[in-house]
């Protein structure tokens, strides 16, 4: 191991840490803030979000539609992987912003539709940079692997350290799992959901709110990616890590 991946593992080490720490008193403020927020949105966004959600995880677990247009090699040192992932997080991100500027000028059920464009932007960049980092996106378990990733990035503390703890143990976890995709049962796209909707930030929550959403829905969605890409830089180099044992 050089420098620059020993440097990358003890950043992993830090990354799996930070994951674990327990709630905090802002983070718990904040819940109930959110709490309430939520409860004042119609029920319709909700169904419709959790909707979204249940076809996002569906689409990765099952489907191809997030698969990556572009090609996307195998970097052949983590440091190029890094390098390669750096540069792929802001195209990703500017899109995200622009289309959240769009949505979020209409209030809140056009400001809905964000959602499921919103998934589908950071699934697709999970997928693009998965293959930087070597994944087989065409395996049932690599794909898991990207799910833990967007709770690592979108989810509460307890759920947090729950991820982080599968991660560091993937291996065992996936002992018994196919390599095939198929039509998985085991994974509860409920609480799923249920966590991306109550730990999402809440300036993203007032880019349903008209005179605000566009402004809002763009730095929103930028900050979001960029959560996510701090996400899959670390997930990925602990995979990329494990490989190499």
């Amino acid at each position: 191991m050089d420098t620059y991946e020993q440097q990358a593992y003890e950043d992993v080490q830090v990354w799996l840490r930070k994951l674990k720490k327990p709630s905090s008193m802002t983070q718990t403020f904040t819940k109930n803030i959110q709490s309430r927020m939520n409860n004042l949105v119609p029920k319709k966004f909700h169904h419709l979000m959790g909707q979204a959600v249940k076809q996002m995880v569906e689409g990765v677990i099952n489907g191809s539609e997030y698969l990556p247009k572009g090609d996307y090699e195998k970097a052949q040192t983590l440091r190029e992987a890094d390098e390669k992932l750096q540069e792929l997080i802001p195209v990703f991100q500017k899109g995200a912003a622009a289309e959240g500027a769009g949505t979020g000028a209409g209030g809140i059920f056009l400001g809905a539709a964000d959602f499921p464009l919103l998934l589908g932007f950071k699934m697709r960049f999970l997928f693009s940079a998965a293959q930087i980092y070597g994944l087989d996106v065409h395996d049932f378990r690599d794909r898991l692997y990207m799910l833990h990733l967007f709770q690592a990035a979108f989810s509460s503390p307890e759920k947090k350290y729950e991820t982080a703890d599968r991660l560091e143990n993937w291996e065992e976890y996936i002992s018994d799992k196919p390599r095939k995709i198929s039509m998985a049962t085991e994974w509860d796209w409920t609480s799923f959901q249920q966590q991306y909707r109550d730990h999402i930030d809440l300036v993203k929550l007032l880019q349903l709110m008209p005179g605000f959403g566009a402004v809002v829905g763009a730095a929103a969605n930028y900050r979001l990616l960029g959560q996510l890409g701090e996400a899959a830089k670390e997930g990925y180099r602990l995979k990329w890590f494990q490989s190499k044992e």
